[in-house]
């Protein structure tokens, strides 16, 4: 009786001391299309991109630390340029696929541009780059998208 009494204790014990376990996503919400970002506004987002294309390709750190925004300085380093640099075909063409407007993390909504590759002719396009910008321009994200 007693060696039952104390596997249901060893038992009890476990379940009351085991941790629920639950898993948090954080998904990134869908880019607004349905609110176009203006033409003027897309030359100047185009513009800092394709300095920020520039200053990848030269691997000039300086340069691409003052087109990324203030917000995200201190988060960028080094090896993250060079994954980003990996990320991104400097040989290759890019042109507006869709612009929008994408809310992030901070509750803030920021306009977003994804780009795609001239000579990708597929609809949907394989390759997208989407880049997040503050309103006067600055780069607050960049990612691209390779589907396999």
């Amino acid at each position: 009786m007693k060696k039952l009494f104390l596997v249901l204790s060893l038992f009890a014990v476990s379940f009351a001391m085991a941790q629920n376990v639950t898993k948090v996503e954080i998904q990134n919400p869908a880019m607004d299309v349905a609110t176009p970002i203006a033409k003027d506004k897309i030359e100047l987002y185009n513009q800092s991109f394709s300095k920020f294309v520039s200053a990848l390709k030269a691997s000039d750190k300086n340069a691409v630390s003052g087109l990324i925004s203030e917000k995200v300085k201190n988060l960028v380093n080094e090896k993250m340029i060079q994954t980003l640099s990996g990320g991104i075909s400097f040989d290759r063409k890019t042109e507006v696929y869709l612009s929008g407007y994408q809310k992030l993390i901070d509750n803030q909504t920021y306009p977003a541009i994804q780009y795609k590759y001239e000579d990708d002719k597929q609809n949907p396009p394989r390759d997208l780059i989407t880049v997040i910008f503050e309103n006067d321009g600055k780069i607050l994200g960049v990612k691209p998208d390779y589907s396999k």
